[in-house]
């Protein structure tokens, strides 16, 4: 049964719960609900929580953990002379997860027949066939193993699947029902739904906490890893970036600083855009603009943040690169080779961080007491001294603490750099050649077929612990002013 209509199945007997038991709660009360202990909506609403709660947590366990044990099983019966030469297991699963799909795609469409698909002694060459026959193309390394293992993979995913309908059917039956039998006038269920709904809160906020440590720790880990495997002083103190991955022969130099100074040097561009346009733009809209045209002014510049970054990194790609290239290309003073480059990237990441300059600042200088600026005006000061010698020195705690955060994202900006600033890990001060970041470098380590264990594959953990630590520390740091910005004035 698809997890659909289990999750319909569910809502239907939750909405049906709770008018059957708001009405089993009156009924008990002689119609009256001033008898009722609780208002008619909690009795109905116990019904309700007590079929979905419990079997929609069971359904999400069941499908976070069946995957995992299936794969385990069908691995565990793959033999070790059924991996060919040259690859890995985990390569093989994913050939065994491929055909499945393909056999479930054959008989969804009918051109093999159920019993057939999971025949562990059908012929290779005839499912190949039927496989072919429907445009499911496999490739020449997929032997007999990986058919077996593929049909042994789809008869346990179907008896998983089956499995957890009736498991999870059953139980939020069973909370139907229980809940059910106890609408009457004295049971409390206020308490009850209450008590219930406080801890799915907590029980999410707890989700967010434990996927942040989640995240943390498979950085940890497999950082760790990394550096069992790979000297972490040529790690962080190495100049040449050049990995070599397994089968294409020679050593990885795996150093950081020209990832570093990618990452330094381009954000440095961005916020030196960025910053004097949008502070300018803050002091204007919150000091000088009239409130009708700060309504319309704020909003446009917040569009800029509701951009998605692959649209300003097809901006950087096909408009500002090609301007750039005919400005200071060889049509003009030749110092640039092609459109993708540091100072690219850097300018259109500066147009996507002027909103997050702009509106945080402009909330900062807002939140400058009135009774500041009444007092510079009042002994003499014009409205641009008073801005320049009063408002914003008390608001440059806050100011800085937005330009940290904006300097945080675009050390994190991955889109526009790809596209925008090339591929070459290096060191140097030419803006106008092609250089890239920790993140475009942690997206092309793990893109491709790389053993996970090897250190060209780990070194992406590493990048990403490192770019963490560093981006965490930015963060830190502008919420530290920020909250000295707030205590002084609240």
């Amino acid at each position: 049964m698809p997890v659909l209509w289990i999750v319909l199945i569910i809502l239907a007997m939750a909405a049906i719960g709770y008018v059957m038991g708001r009405q089993r709660a009156l009924a008990s009360a002689g119609g009256d609900p001033r008898h009722l202990h609780s208002l008619p909506s909690y009795y109905g609403s116990s019904v309700a929580i007590f079929t979905m709660v419990f079997s929609f947590l069971v359904l999400i366990i069941w499908l976070i953990v069946q995957p995992i044990v299936i794969e385990n099983q069908v691995a565990a019966g793959i033999p070790p002379e059924a991996v060919r030469e040259g690859s890995t297991l985990g390569l093989m699963m994913s050939d065994v997860r491929r055909v499945a799909d393909g056999l479930d795609q054959a008989v969804s469409q009918g051109a093999m027949d159920p019993e057939a698909a999971s025949n562990i002694r059908a012929e290779f060459t005839d499912v190949r066939e039927r496989l072919g026959s429907i445009g499911v193309a496999l490739g020449s390394d997929v032997g007999p193993a990986v058919l077996r293992a593929a049909q042994h993979y789809r008869s346990l995913n179907a008896t998983g699947h089956l499995l957890m309908a009736v498991v999870v059917l059953a139980i939020a039956a069973a909370g139907f029902i229980l809940a059910y039998l106890r609408s009457h006038k004295d049971y409390r269920a206020r308490n009850v739904v209450e008590t219930t709904v406080r801890y799915l809160l907590i029980g999410a906020a707890s989700i967010a906490i434990l996927t942040t440590i989640g995240i943390v720790l498979s950085l940890v880990f497999n950082t760790w890893e990394f550096f069992r495997l790979y000297p972490w002083t040529e790690f962080f103190f190495g100049t040449t970036w050049a990995p070599s991955f397994s089968g294409r022969g020679g050593s990885s130099e795996l150093g950081f600083v020209p990832l570093l100074w990618g990452t330094l040097y381009i954000s440095f561009i961005a916020l030196a855009v960025s910053v004097p346009i949008g502070l300018f733009a803050a002091i204007y809209l919150s000091e000088y603009a009239s409130p009708h045209m700060r309504s319309i002014a704020k909003p446009l510049i917040e569009v800029l943040a509701g951009i998605p970054t692959i649209v300003y990194g097809l901006f950087a790609l096909l408009t500002v690169g090609p301007l750039l290239l005919g400005v200071f290309g060889d049509g003009g003073l030749g110092w640039m080779q092609a459109g993708t480059a540091v100072m690219t990237a850097g300018l259109v990441m500066g147009i996507m961080l002027i909103p997050f300059v702009s509106s945080l600042s402009d909330d900062i200088i807002n939140a400058v007491p009135q009774a500041m600026r009444d007092g510079s005006l009042g002994l003499g000061a014009t409205h641009s001294e008073t801005v320049r010698q009063v408002i914003l020195p008390a608001a440059l705690p806050g100011i800085v603490g937005a330009i940290l955060l904006a300097a945080s994202r675009a050390i994190g900006e991955t889109m526009i750099v790809v596209l925008g600033a090339g591929a070459a890990a290096k060191l140097s001060l030419n803006p106008f050649e092609a250089m890239t970041t920790v993140t475009a470098k942690i997206v092309s380590q793990l893109t491709g077929d790389s053993d996970f264990a090897s250190p060209e594959a780990l070194v992406a953990f590493a990048l990403g612990m490192t770019l963490f630590i560093i981006t965490l520390g930015l963060n830190i740091l502008a919420l530290y002013i920020v909250r000295k910005y707030r205590e002084q004035y609240e």
